[in-house]
């Protein structure tokens, strides 16, 4: 279905809420992809897309039209979800939802959010996952979600009252990770411990390992090569009670210089490196 936006109609309203208004993404269960990477990876590992807004006044590029073309036929697992609705947009509009000053982008989607299923997160032998411990910071999130893809972590747990993984800032701090890794969110860490010990009860055992500056172990010393998962505090407060007493160990980052600490992100990025570090190191299996 194509249509044709040139005013501040109800539509334009709503798509512009998605992006400052965490409720009415919440209860629409859709979000801002912004970006030809994020967008495209979002196709790429089928998440819903339920409308693509492009610019009604230029020619559109080679990855646009296959986009426009693309989306809604067949994902690799042979669902097909439907055709994304195909809207033109006048510029000056489009440039308010691109949210990049003085620029119209060329092509941004409307994604449905998928729901907070831990069996979204594939654990194995040699599961790696990181929790995040009431994040403050969506960009931090993001940057979270990236590292994490990057050094081949299995999901992303987001805990309490946090930052929102959907938000704008998030979606692109994660240069479209978040469409590659699992993030959950969850309310307390109460049911992340439900399910690591579901895991257990299924022969994996998820070891919990929190990251802290008054950690008893230097996280190069201790052995992450099992099944584990990391989790960093809040960046202000670190990590909760709750979440030190869950923890099976805490290991801090040694650090020079005047800083007093590595922030969420740098800290997870630094662990999640180092896990991988030690299991390309670690003896294989025969």
């Amino acid at each position: 279905m194509n249509s044709r936006v040139t005013t501040r109609n109800a539509r334009f309203q709503e798509w512009q809420a998605l992006l400052a208004n965490r409720k009415k993404r919440q209860r629409s269960g859709e979000f801002i992809v912004q970006g030809v990477r994020p967008v495209t990876l979002a196709l790429q590992h089928g998440w819903p897309v339920r409308a693509l807004i492009y610019d009604d006044g230029r020619a559109l590029s080679a990855w646009a039209e296959s986009v426009l073309a693309d989306a809604g036929g067949a994902h690799a697992s042979g669902a097909r979800t439907g055709r994304a609705q195909q809207v033109a947009m006048a510029g000056d509009l489009l440039r308010e939802l691109g949210e990049k000053a003085g620029e119209v982008p060329e092509l941004i989607a409307v994604v449905a959010m998928p729901a907070d299923d831990y069996a979204r997160i594939g654990v194995r032998a040699d599961f790696l996952g990181v929790a995040l411990d009431r994040p403050s910071s969506p960009g931090n999130i993001g940057t979270v979600v990236r590292s994490a893809d990057a050094f081949g972590a299995s999901g992303v747990i987001v805990t309490g009252h946090s930052a929102d993984p959907y938000d704008p800032k998030a979606v692109r701090a994660s240069t479209g990770s978040l469409f590659a890794v699992p993030v959950v969110r969850d309310g307390s860490p109460a049911g992340v411990l439900a399910w690591v010990r579901a895991q257990h009860r299924a022969g994996v055992p998820v070891t919990i390992v929190g990251a802290d500056e008054k950690g008893d172990v230097d996280v190069a010393d201790h052995d992450l090569t099992g099944p584990t998962l990391i989790v960093v505090g809040n960046e202000a407060t670190g990590l909760s009670e709750a979440w030190r007493a869950a923890c099976d160990r805490i290991a801090r980052i040694p650090i020079t210089g005047s800083a007093s600490s590595l922030n969420a992100a740098s800290a997870a990025t630094v662990l999640l490196y180092e896990a991988a570090r030690q299991r390309r190191r670690a003896p294989r299996l025969p």
